[in-house]
């Protein structure tokens, strides 16, 4: 049986059936040979034609047409002067056939990654409300609280105010943390980009932080060898961003009278940043998705620190908007190492 047969083969093996059905009638009716073998010739050209003509214009002129609104739906085109489909080929069938297999396959694979955009999607609406609803929902205990006479009691109102106060902290910090992440994810927030010294930056926010280490006891430091001026290329008040968010989680889940250290190191034509903590580490089993929105290695510890659970996923859009890379390693009970790279200035 022939496999994907041409127009041509078709109205050929019609053709060639019809001739040798009417070849046998004539050699029984007519006794002049010539008379047969012409009446064949004539029957066998004017079969393939017909057969030729009627799968060209009326069976595959459908097909194309069919080909041709395909076409249009995978490129999202309608224009009436599409250039000659198949290009010139003589078997469309399986050029179709081909094309919609390749078709169905690529939207298969697109309903793929739109079912796995809408789990996403569910994941984030679910956390970005859980997240809103513990603080909102301790102001409003608090206040209900002081309406309900509370407020007279000197003991009590500062007390719940202070609270109060605190979780509207929490409340802007997260809804700051949205608009940068939702701004980096879009593309529309651009990069100022300028030459620095990392050296004198990472010393500007171990300053402002001081006060951070200090009610843990923890120390802050260069590793041996690294504490020398770097230059680098970037916007210096977003890498100032990454810094605090790293060097505040350092802060956070580190053990108390510990030490975060900073190695600066020359990588060629980068300039590599490294935040190494002594705190309690991460399981490694975490550590693949630790740069993902909302994800919490132990929920109730990174509350109780105030984190809004975006700042490692702000780090990560922040650093990739540079071409940069960031990487985390980390040992159970030794500590955790965040390193980054940055192009030299």
């Amino acid at each position: 049986m022939i496999k994907n047969p041409t127009p041509r083969v078709i109205a050929f093996l019609t053709a060639t059936i019809l001739t040798c059905a009417v070849g046998l009638v004539s050699i029984l009716f007519k006794s002049s040979i010539w008379e047969v073998v012409l009446e064949v010739a004539l029957n066998f050209g004017f079969s393939f034609v017909l057969t030729l003509y009627a799968l060209e214009f009326f069976i595959y002129r459908k097909i194309k047409l069919i080909y041709k609104s395909i076409h249009h739906l995978k490129t999202g085109k309608a224009d009436p002067d599409f250039p000659p489909l198949f290009g010139g080929s003589e078997n469309p069938i399986s050029e179709v056939t081909q094309d919609v297999i390749k078709w169905a396959q690529d939207q298969t694979v697109e309903i793929e990654q739109l079912r796995k955009n809408e789990m996403f999607r569910k994941e984030f609406l679910g956390n970005v409300s859980h997240e809103l609803k513990t603080p909102i929902f301790n102001i409003q205990g608090y206040i209900n609280t002081l309406l309900d006479g509370a407020l007279d009691d000197p003991d009590v109102n500062l007390h719940f105010l202070t609270k109060a106060g605190r979780s509207t902290d929490r409340l802007a910090a997260l809804v700051e943390d949205l608009e940068s992440i939702s701004q980096l994810e879009s593309g529309y927030l651009t990069m100022e980009m300028e030459t620095f010294d990392i050296y004198d930056l990472v010393k500007d926010v171990f300053d402002s932080m001081e006060f951070m280490a200090n009610d843990k006891g923890i120390s802050f430091g260069f590793k041996a060898g690294t504490d020398v001026p770097f230059i680098v290329e970037a916007d210096k008040s977003r890498i100032r961003q990454v810094l605090v968010n790293l060097i505040s989680n350092s802060i956070k889940y580190g053990n108390p009278n510990g030490h975060t250290i900073v190695g600066l190191y020359d990588m060629d034509e980068n300039i590599l940043v490294e935040i190494t903590d002594d705190g309690i580490g991460v399981p490694p089993e975490h550590l693949p998705r630790l740069f993902e929105r909302f994800y919490r290695v132990d929920r109730s510890r990174s509350r109780a620190e105030g984190g809004t659970g975006l700042g490692l996923a702000i780090v990560k859009h922040i650093i990739e908007a540079h071409n940069q890379t960031i990487n985390v390693r980390s040992s159970i009970g030794v500590g955790t190492t965040f390193g980054f790279t940055l192009r030299k200035g």
